[in-house]
């Protein structure tokens, strides 16, 4: 998919880079620069992220490319190819879903191994696990793999034994769930959901100075420690946290931390007024009544975070 030239797209690099939302250019880029030690392949993956579906491109210098793609569970294809242009359109087509994208190619099967037999979850543990993966995906910011080990872990040591769900169990259950998610997503629609306009403010914010974190650690305490490490030249700072997040997502409001990088009243009141004044036509409202010692809550929200994974 491509939206005002912007591939809805994840790029992982061996390299351990990751880049979203790419223009065709970019891809190409990348594409282009592979093959030195280090830095030899590409996995990519559309935005939302789906189960088993995945392309990916491997090259190293001074011998041809190896591009790969799976649709599905079982459906795993590659074939070979010397000219970089071409697996550069191809990965392209493969990014916007153009239909008979991989026609033109010979695609050999690449064999898989035996699909794993997964038994059961216990009821009981199946519904808690279930219940607090669902929190975890209304929240909207982890990816498959983060979720899948918050299923894994999620009940380890507990009356239900030492570990009562596998890793192919959590990964299954967690796929399933996502793909419920995904599927209620759809009846947005193109529509600018609160969390949209939210990261709209948020990027203003951190364009003009104020350095400004979504779902950033695990509480106020652990965010203002660490926002430092993000200032990058900024001035100020604007946060919310992980138990923030969960609280937008249950139905309340979602409350905002801010500061001045030089530890002062007038600096913290400043940046305060300026988180304010950049929600102002944005479609969301918030409540602060000045004082620098106070969290800025902003009210209310329908909480509708859409996966990207």
């Amino acid at each position: 998919m491509e939206i005002d030239g912007v591939l809805a797209l994840r790029v992982e690099t061996e390299n351990g880079r990751t880049h979203t939302r790419l223009r065709t250019a970019e891809l190409r880029q990348l594409v282009t620069r592979i093959g030195h030690h280090g830095d030899r392949f590409l996995v990519l993956q559309r935005i939302p992220d789906l189960p088993d579906v995945f392309a990916q491109v491997w090259h190293e210098e001074g011998e041809g490319y190896r591009l790969e793609h799976r649709s599905a569970a079982d459906a795993f294809f590659g074939t070979d190819l010397d000219d970089v242009h071409r697996v550069a359109d191809l990965l392209t087509g493969w990014a916007r879903q153009e239909p008979g994208w991989e026609t033109g190619v010979v695609w050999e099967p690449v064999p898989l191994p035996p699909r794993e037999e997964i038994p059961d979850l216990a009821d009981e543990v199946r519904a808690q696990v279930e219940r607090r993966v669902r929190e975890q995906l209304r929240c909207g910011y982890d990816g498959r793999e983060t979720l899948s080990e918050t299923a894994e872990e999620y009940l380890v040591g507990g009356e239900h034994g030492e570990r009562p769900v596998s890793r192919a169990q959590a990964r299954q259950l967690v796929d399933r769930l996502w793909l419920e998610r995904l599927a209620e997503q759809e009846s947005w629609g193109g529509e600018t959901t609160d969390p949209d306009r939210l990261t709209r403010v948020f990027e203003t914010l951190d364009a003009a100075g104020i350095t400004a974190r979504e779902n950033f650690t695990c509480c106020r305490g652990c965010g203002t420690a660490e926002i430092g490490a993000e200032r990058q030249g900024a001035r100020g700072f604007v946060f919310f946290h992980r138990q923030s997040t969960e609280a937008a997502a249950e139905g309340h409001g979602l409350m905002l931390h801010y500061g001045g990088f030089d530890g002062s009243e007038e600096t913290t009141t400043a940046v305060g007024h300026e988180v304010v004044a950049a929600f102002a036509g944005s479609g969301l409202s918030t409540q602060w009544d000045g004082d620098p010692g106070r969290a800025i809550e902003v009210a209310p929200l329908n909480w509708r975070k859409r996966l990207v994974g």
